[in-house]
């Protein structure tokens, strides 16, 4: 039967905010568990991406909330920064493909559009439409905790102030002279949550080599300077603009590019004229370590934004320079426009200078042959590149020809030959990105020197090892990303924590700068925990002065004296500092894996620089990136879905449980609309399955069956709390919904009819296990089933041992691997049986296998040994010709037992077979199609024209069929 999921979603999310469920006060002597995720960006709608990460950590807080944790799990939306402002900017300019993405995927009417040029009304508007879907969703949050970013809403704006004192008064906040990434439009650092494009690029130093070509030198950059003893020529782009100038005095041939961004690197630079790269070409240069005169070629793959727009070439070991050598040998009248003889290439010889394992003399070149490059616009010349260089780089030994540097590792002497070859004046040093970065107002980003800039400190020795400790003490999820955390913490330098423009919160003592994007969205979880107070209150900016924060956080200065200041009553100062007392630490912060090299260690930075040790964070969950139908998510393209069409397509619970079941750990999970449907069918088919099974009324007794199926129940209790306490949803979510049904539906087929007080007791505790993935439904049934609390309340399954039969589950396990067996060798011959015979072990195969269990558990696993030890045993003796064989096959198949398995196998002991089959004869036969028989080995009447029995072994009987 068809189910209304609209209907039943929206009368219990109306049933939960008339109850104000999912809002939670302090319970003094009370578990608590507070759980947060990063607030999204509104300069958008939210989207599946958003909908998988939230979901996952509403699923862990229902589930904390069922055994009886205090939950907290707040929301705010995140307002700071470019996004919004650039996205208004971008429709204000008449962007028609925002427009387009606008109408079609967001489903914005023309008479909104003119209205979204506003930042703060596009702000309004996706914030409203953002908070009906996470409504919509099912998110068990306390939405009286709601606030959003920047100046716009004042007391979050002085929290942020607050923050930022108390950091630079502990000289974490300093003033210098950085490299940043800047956008040129905007005048100001652009932050990684402040682009379009490039997130996760920072500034790089590349050192630049300095070749004399007449009068100038042409400083070509690299990240490999110690690659110069094999340099055989240098590539210029013949289309690309360039320009002879004087930098810091000396003249320089560079791109034009390159002349501009090195005036924002503090270069004194005066452009004399500008030429095409032309009319290099053709020309030569001198290289400055053995003063050789070298051919200038042409290099279309030359960028001429990237450094210097130069590049000198080692084609031994740079698999691009070589591929550009081969494809001018192999196209030679690309050289006679420039009047250069095909002489010149082919005298090039690849110079060897550096000797890793693995390789030859011509690294590159064997790399390029071995991967079939084709040329210079094969995809996989950059991984063919990135492999050599990090070989070369940490396992690379320079050979005689790099002078006094031969003998030793490449990682060992760069910073020392890049140092003398400064001093020699041969080389200089330019910042660049090794990666296009673009600004939300859709300029490309350079890097720029920046004085006087504001920065946060997290070069700080002392605090990076309080990051790390933090980091120690927490719970990661999962653990293998806890090496990322330390990676980062150990890499990360000095962070400009404001900018000239956008949305957000002036710097206290320099309103002029605004904090930036990820730099205000750090610890905004303490303020969470009073944000109820300042709304209920009605609290103004001026009354939460630093002192209040201060004793509200810190418990710093005299509570009375604070009061008269402030104006705020003692009792509600003391009231929110036992707020966030009670709420702190967070105990689970999750988000997108590519957070961790921003904001997740921020947010741990911050919270060691500000707070004592046991406030700062109990747990930090990592995530994949949603991916859409196999491609990654993309708006521009078309490959988007909002939370909202999911939601409006599907239903939320099956837009819950198809996110849930995407992915786990840091593996990126798949959107795809056939599984959505395909979920949605299995929900309406679980719903009735419930419905109908929950009608029965019939009382049966169906032999050890029931004890079976609560046996088996259990142990799923006790897996998806497993699972979840590991935030490992989607194995949860798989174990709940599909391995518990699948466990029923056994049940089912083995017996003739089920008994009712069973299936009662079974589906309060499946309804129960599946609330945390899918609420509305579960909420629906368990009423239907006559209770009168809201499920999302009710109590956790307990795992309860008393209630698991071993024998039980022993007994159902043996049958189903049997049927199993029997279906695969079906399978392979193709036969449709008329008859199955079954052999159940000889008697003495039981004896010598307990004994050769206990002998594989003490860790003797030698079959000789084995051999000989069984043979002591005088009823065993008397088999003595039959056990190599028997031990051969019996031995490695006990030593793939996993060790929980064999210790319950002689704990239980052995099955009855022969019993167990005879009873079970009958289902046997009808899930066969077939007569079935069941023969004990040594049975002497037995029918086994195929002398099957033989092979028999506990456990396993053999199979006979025809």
């Amino acid at each position: 039967m068809p189910i209304d999921f609209k209907a039943l979603e929206e009368k219990w999310r109306r049933e939960w905010e008339k109850a104000r469920i999912f809002e939670s006060d302090p319970i003094p002597d009370r578990r608590k568990c507070f759980v947060t995720v990063p607030y999204p960006y509104m300069d958008g709608p939210l989207h599946v991406g958003h909908g998988f990460t939230s979901t996952r950590v509403d699923i862990y807080a229902r589930f904390r909330r069922m055994q009886g944790y205090n939950t907290l799990f707040p929301w705010a939306w995140h307002w700071t920064g470019e996004p919004i402002v650039g996205a208004a900017l971008r429709l204000k300019r008449g962007d028609e493909s925002m427009i387009r993405a606008l109408k079609l995927i967001d489903g914005v009417s023309e008479e909104e559009l003119e209205k979204l040029t506003d930042p703060a009304y596009m702000a309004r508007y996706y914030t409203e439409d953002s908070k009906e879907v996470l409504k919509r969703l099912g998110l068990s949050i306390d939405w009286r905790r709601e606030f959003h970013t920047t100046y716009l809403e004042p007391t979050y704006s002085r929290f942020i102030a607050w923050q930022y004192e108390t950091l630079r008064s502990k000289g974490f906040v300093t003033k210098g002279t950085h490299p940043v990434v800047w956008c040129p439009h905007d005048e100001s650092p652009t932050g990684d949550h402040d682009r379009l494009e490039g997130e996760g690029v920072s500034p790089e130093e590349y050192t630049l080599i300095k070749f004399r070509i007449a009068n100038a030198f042409a400083p070509a950059a690299t990240f490999r300077p110690e690659t110069i003893y094999g340099i055989t020529n240098m590539f210029v782009n013949p289309d690309a603009p360039y320009v002879e100038a004087f930098v810091d005095g000396e003249r320089w041939i560079v791109s034009q590019k390159a002349a501009m961004k090195l005036k924002e690197q503090l270069r004194k630079v005066e452009v004399l004229r500008e030429f095409k790269g032309s009319e290099l070409v053709g020309k030569t240069f001198e290289e400055p370590i053995g003063g050789r005169s070298l051919p200038i070629l042409p290099g279309w793959f030359v960028d001429p934004e990237s450094a210097t727009g130069l590049v000198y070439s080692v084609p031994s070991h740079a698999p691009v320079d070589w591929v550009a050598i081969r494809d001018l040998l192999e196209k030679p009248e690309k050289l006679q426009v420039f009047g250069i003889s095909p002489e010149v290439v082919r005298s090039i010889k690849p110079i060897s200078l550096i000797k890793v394992e693995g390789y030859g003399e011509h690294p590159a070149i064997e790399i390029v042959e071995r991967m079939g490059i084709k040329d210079q616009l094969d995809a996989r010349l950059e991984e063919a590149t990135n492999e050599i260089y990090r070989k070369e780089f940490h396992t690379g030994i320079l050979k005689p020809i790099c002078g006094k540097y031969a003998g030793r590792l490449v990682s060992e002497v760069k910073a020392e030959l890049i140092q003398e070859f400064k001093d020699a004046g041969i080389a200089d040093s330019m910042y660049d990105l090794p990666r296009r970065v673009v600004c939300r107002c859709t300029t490309p980003c350079i890097v720029k020197i920046l004085e006087d800039q504001w920065f946060l400190k997290y070069s700080d020795q002392d605090w990076k090892a309080l990051a790390h400790k933090a980091v120690d003490l927490a719970a990661i999820y999962p653990e293998s990303a806890r090496s990322y955390f330390h990676q980062t913490i150990d890499w990360l330098r000095d962070w400009p924590c404001a900018r000239r423009t956008g949305l957000g919160t002036p710097l206290p003592w320099s309103d002029d700068w605004i904090v930036e994007t990820l730099s205000d969205s750090t610890i905004y979880m303490a303020f969470y925990t009073i944000r109820k107070h300042i709304v209920a209150y009605g609290l103004n900016e001026k009354q939460l002065t630093n002192e209040v924060f201060d004793y509200i956080f810190l418990e710093k200065g005299n509570l009375e004296e604070i009061s008269r200041k402030s104006g705020l009553e003692a009792s509600l100062l003391k009231e929110m500092r036992n707020e966030f007392l009670y709420w702190y630490p967070v105990d689970l912060r999750n988000s997108a894996k590519e957070l961790i090299r921003n904001h997740l260690t921020f947010f741990i930075f911050h919270h060691v620089a500000l707070f004592e040790q046991r406030h700062w964070p109990r747990g930090i969950g990592l995530n994949g990136y949603l991916m859409i139908e196999g491609a990654k998510m993309s708006k521009s393209k078309g490959n988007f879905v909002t939370l909202k069409k999911a939601v409006n397509s599907y239903g939320a619970d099956a837009t819950r449980l198809t996110l849930a079941l995407g992915a786990q750990g840091m593996d990126d999970p798949d959107w795809r609309t056939s599984t959505a449907q395909e979920v949605r069918s299995r929900l309406e088919a679980f719903y009735n399955f419930v419905m109908e099974l929950s009608s029965l009324e019939v009382k049966a007794s169906n032999g050890h069956l029931e004890a079976w199926i609560l046996a088996r129940l259990q142990e799923r209790i006790k897996q998806v709390t497993e699972e979840l306490e590991a935030l490992r949803t989607r194995s949860a979510a798989e174990i709940a919904f599909y391995e518990v049904w699948n466990d029923l539906r056994w049940y089912l087929r083995r017996v003739k009819a089920p008994d009712a007080a069973t299936l009662k007791e079974f589906l309060g505790v499946w309804i129960r296990l599946l609330a945390p993935f899918i609420p509305f439904i579960c909420e629906e049934l368990w009423h239907r089933l006559g209770n009168r609390d809201f499920v999302s309340n009710a109590p956790w399954p307990l795992y309860d041992a008393k209630k698991v039969d071993e024998k039980a589950l022993e007994t159902e396990r043996f049958l189903k691997d049997l049927l199993e067996d029997t279906q695969r060798v079906l399978q392979a011959t193709g036969l449709k049986p008329r008859l199955v015979s079954y052999y159940t072990a000889a008697a003495w195969k039981y004896k010598a296998y307990r004994e050769l269990l206990r002998l594989v558990g003490d860790g003797i696993t030698d079959m000789g040994a084995i051999i000989r030890k069984l043979r002591e045993d005088p009823y065993l003796a008397e088999r003595s010709r039959l056990l190599p064989s028997f031990v051969n096959k019996a031995l490695e198949e006990a030593k793939k037992l996993p060790k929980d398995r064999m210790r319950k196998l002689l704990e239980l002991g052995f099955l009855n077979e022969l019993e167990i089959l005879k009873d079970a004869s009958a289902f046997l036969a009808d899930e066969l199609h077939s007569t079935v028989i069941v023969y004990d080995e040594d049975d002497g009447k037995k029918y086994d024209p195929k002398n099957r029995a033989s092979s028999a072994r506990p456990g396993r009987p053999a199979i006979y069929v025809e």
